[in-house]
Formats: structure tokens, C-alpha cells, sequence
């Protein structure tokens, strides 16, 4: 059973419209990926390429960006999760590793989400919501966020104040990466002073789609420490489910998120995340749901993740920074692309490769995505040893 390392990274730049064809978007973030590398196209054994399918005009786009990434006649798959389709891929291809069915995989994800008006895509992502009994009742993507924020509110003290400071620090995080869509550091009054889209949450607490890609290769245990200096380990891998919204134990924290990092840190071996992990990159499409994921992952106590961003500890410099990338907030939310992005610049931080954003002496990471309105959740951890 070989262990499982990435081997290159790589990612398109991400903006509100490429101008190009999925195909090209996709080479981008896989050029990028290959560079450096002691192989060619020709060593890459398959291909799993990640999408929500709903928002691409191309139907089963795999085969033809396989083929335009010249990795034909090697086999191609495709993954729809969601949100959480790319990081699928990745527990896809480390399970093909493992089994020793393959020795190098690249998983690409990617979204062109300028091919559809924001009327298109709300209503697509309304979707996302049972269609028989939520979302014909008027749940939208941001309403059913929001009711979690109020219930988190309402039992913990949370504030408007502290689901803004997420938005500050990571648009001011943003800036510093070059391609990140939003290259504006915002301040907490014109996050506050923004138009309500479904109280608590304003304009800017919430991320944007966007056109982008990433990539990454993976390859068994022999190959990476043979190709490249850098291996980046997958340690920890964890995955679950959650009910419906009328099903839910619990409006004030995410079950499928914890599970998925209770699963992954067992893996890993990790017993205190909070102690443990240099830094973490959660699902931020909600300036929200930033605090929550770190209260699922671990990185602080159930409710006290208004504290976590009040006290700088998830700034960098604090002792656990959280989306120093600037997440999906600064950079868009390319869905298809939004777990493997995570995974992607946690990996450029463990290889010491994260530009003007570098978490110094950096070692252990923890990615985590969400797939539906919180219904399906994937935590990955890497070790740079």
C-alpha cells in the first residue's frame, strides 16, 4: 500500500470572466502543475477531471480536456460533488494510488461560471436544496446560510461585526495573492454599510462566482521522492454526509464537516488540531461559514468562533491562520474547482511556495470543502514530511 503525495500544483489565475474555453482554463492551472517535474504527459497513468456539470455548456467535458491536455489514450473520469467535486477527485485518485491501480493521477477541477447570467446561476444553485420540499418555499444558497448564522447568533453572541472581520482579513489577504479576482482590501464599515442579501448576510460577506481552475499530481510513494524535492504527503482524509435542513440535529454547527475532520485527523494521527495544525483553508463562501468550519475542524471551541477572529488568531502571524490565500471570498468560487483550490494553496504553503501570503516554518495543513448546502463535507491534511 503505497503512501499518496502531491507531487505539483497549479492554478489558473481567477476572475469574474477568462475569455477563454474550458479547455484552455483547464491547461492553465495543469501547466502550471507540470512545471518542474521530472515526467511528461505520456507518465500521467489517468485523469479525473471535477465539475458541477449544471453550470457547463460542454456535457461530459473529460474526454475532450484529457484530450486537450494531451493525456489521451490514458483514461479520464469525470466527478460532480458540488462544491466539493475537486476534492472528491483528490479522495478518488489517493484510493486509485493506494490500490496500486496507478502510480500518477492528475485531478483538475474547474469552473467557467461567466457562461451563465447570476439569475442562471441562482436559480441552479437553489437547486442544490431538496426541490419538493425546500427550495419551491423560497431557500435560496445565501437564506439557508443565513439561518445558520442567526442561530449561531442568537445561542453564542456571534455579531455582524465579527462575520465582517472575515471579510476584511481576507480581502486584505487577497490583495497579496496575484490570482485572486478581488484585489481590493475592504473595510469593516463598507462590509457592514453593504445591502442586505439575506439577513445577517450583506453583498459582502459573500463570495462571487468566478472563472478559474487548479491542478493537482499525485503520485505514489516511489515516483515522488524520485521526481521532485518537495513531496507534499496526504496524511488524513475524511468525508461524510448531513440530512436535509428539516432533518438537522443542530442550526448552530456542521455535522458532515466535523465527522469528515474527526475521520481525517484519526488518519493523520492529529489529537489536538488546535495545537497541531499551522494552518488551514475552510470553505469560506459565506463570510459565515469561516467561523463554523473552524469550530467544526477543531481549530476552536464550539461557539467561539466570533473570539477566533476577534483575537487575530486566525490572522497571519496568529497561531492558526485561516484562508491566508484570501478563500473564496477574495479569490471567487470557480464550484468545481472550490475543494481543490483549498488543497492546492495549502500545499504551495507546506512547499514554501505562498509569495507575499507564506505561513513561516509552515508543516501541517488542514484543507476542508463542502459540497451542497452543508451536506456533504470533505477534510484533507498534508504533511510536509
Amino acid at each position: 500500500m503505497a503512501d499518496v503525495a502531491i507531487i505539483g500544483v497549479g492554478q489558473s489565475n481567477f476572475s469574474r470572466s477568462c475569455n477563454m474555453s474550458i479547455k484552455e482554463l483547464c491547461f492553465e492551472g495543469f501547466k502550471e502543475a507540470m512545471e518542474g517535474l521530472d515526467i511528461t504527459n505520456s507518465d500521467i497513468d489517468t485523469s479525473i477531471i471535477c465539475s458541477s456539470p449544471e453550470y457547463d455548456k460542454q456535457r461530459s467535458p473529460s474526454a475532450l480536456i484529457s484530450e486537450y491536455l494531451e493525456l489521451t489514450p490514458s483514461a479520464t473520469f469525470i466527478i460532480e460533488n458540488a462544491c466539493t467535486s475537486s476534492s472528491t477527485g483528490l479522495r478518488v485518485a489517493w484510493s486509485l494510488i493506494k490500490s496500486g491501480l496507478y502510480k500518477v493521477i492528475a485531478v483538475v477541477g474547474f469552473q467557467k461560471m461567466s457562461e451563465l447570467t447570476s439569475r442562471e446561476s441562482a436559480e441552479k444553485m437553489g437547486r442544490a436544496y431538496d426541490v419538493i420540499w425546500e427550495s419551491p418555499f423560497g431557500l435560496t444558497m445565501p437564506a439557508g446560510y443565513a439561518m445558520y448564522a442567526r442561530a449561531h447568533m442568537a445561542t453564542y453572541g456571534t455579531t455582524k461585526e465579527q462575520l465582517a472581520k472575515v471579510r476584511v482579513k481576507n480581502s486584505y489577504y487577497s490583495v497579496k495573492n496575484p490570482k485572486a479576482t478581488y484585489q481590493k482590501a475592504l473595510s469593516l464599515e463598507e462590509i457592514l454599510e453593504s445591502v442586505v442579501v439575506a439577513s445577517p448576510l450583506k453583498m459582502l460577506d459573500c463570495c462571487a462566482n468566478a472563472d478559474g481552475s487548479s491542478c493537482i499530481i499525485v503520485a505514489n510513494r516511489d515516483i515522488a521522492k524520485r521526481i521532485t524535492n518537495i513531496p507534499i504527503w496526504v496524511i488524513g482524509l475524511g468525508a461524510a454526509s448531513d440530512t436535509g435542513i428539516s432533518g438537522r440535529e443542530s442550526f448552530t454547527s456542521f455535522s458532515s464537516a466535523k465527522r469528515a475532520a474527526k475521520q481525517a485527523y484519526a488518519m493523520a494521527g492529529i489529537r489536538h488540531p488546535a495545537r497541531e495544525i499551522d494552518l488551514a483553508e475552510v470553505y469560506d463562501n459565506y463570510a459565515f461559514n469561516e467561523l463554523q468550519y473552524c469550530e467544526a475542524l477543531g481549530l476552536c471551541g464550539e461557539g467561539e468562533g466570533g473570539r477566533f477572529i476577534d483575537e487575530g488568531i486566525s490572522e497571519i502571524g496568529g497561531s492558526i491562520p485561516v484562508n491566508p490565500s484570501g478563500g473564496l471570498l477574495g479569490q471567487g468560487n470557480p464550484l468545481g474547482t472550490a475543494g481543490l483550490m483549498r488543497v492546492a494553496q495549502a500545499a504551495l504553503q507546506l512547499r514554501g511556495e505562498a509569495g507575499d501570503c507564506q505561513i513561516a516554518g509552515a508543516e501541517m495543513a488542514v484543507a476542508q470543502g463542502c459540497g451542497l448546502p452543508y451536506r456533504s463535507g470533505g477534510v484533507v491534511v498534508l504533511s510536509k514530511w
